[in-house]
């Protein structure tokens, strides 16, 4: 009796030992996995934050493509679940329904959504125009800072980064349709200016041929 007694204890503690085990294990390796989670979304978040820069530049490249969204983070954190296809076979004797038609009307509508959406991008201003437009009403020069957040508190519902608008500003003077001056190590930039011909003085004019006579 005595002996049977003594089994049952060391048999519950060392089935205690592996429980304990084996959740100190688990909480680990729930750990690890937190860990590698966190650090694929903040790749994914810097990856994203380098989407949007690039597509800004772009734009204000003046390229007409357009990129493929990036997809949000959830998405693609999310493994994938493969969609299993339905191989059941229709029963003998029932009749498959066919699809119905769609509307003419359904085109109609589709057609009128796509070209409201051509016209409100046409009637939105690019970042080339609102730099351009932003120089032209200024009267000292501005560094691409004060351009970028002039321009975000007009335009709120814009993403502009002063990156993209120093790349935009460097531009515009390679093509001259923006002057570049820098102060120390400050660079600022202003609208083009049209030089005039220099022409003499009215008095100096009048004095040449003067000279000429004598």
């Amino acid at each position: 009796m005595t002996e049977t007694l003594v089994e049952a204890t060391d048999l519950k503690a060392h089935y205690t030992a592996q429980v304990a085990a084996d959740l100190e294990r688990n909480a680990k390796e729930q750990e690890r996995l937190r860990v590698e989670i966190d650090t694929l979304k903040e790749q994914i978040l810097a990856l994203q934050q380098d989407h949007t820069v690039l597509v800004n530049m772009q734009q204000a490249l003046g390229t007409v493509t357009t990129p493929e969204p990036a997809p949000a983070a959830e998405d693609v954190a999310a493994p994938a679940v493969p969609r299993q296809k339905n191989t059941a076979k229709p029963q003998a004797g029932k009749r498959t329904q066919p699809r119905k038609a769609t509307p003419p009307g359904g085109s109609k509508t589709a057609k009128k959504s796509a070209a409201k959406a051509e016209t409100a991008k046409a009637d939105k201003p690019t970042l080339v125009e609102l730099i351009r437009r932003h120089l032209t009403e200024q009267n000292e020069p501005r560094s691409a800072a004060e351009i970028s957040t002039a321009l975000s508190q007009a335009h709120p519902e814009r993403d502009i980064k002063t990156k993209v608008v120093r790349v935009t500003l460097e531009g515009l003077v390679a093509k001259s349709h923006a002057q570049r001056t820098k102060q120390g190590s400050s660079v600022y930039y202003t609208a083009p200016h049209t030089q005039e011909p220099a022409t003499p003085p009215q008095d100096e004019a009048e004095a040449q041929p003067a000279q000429a006579t004598t």
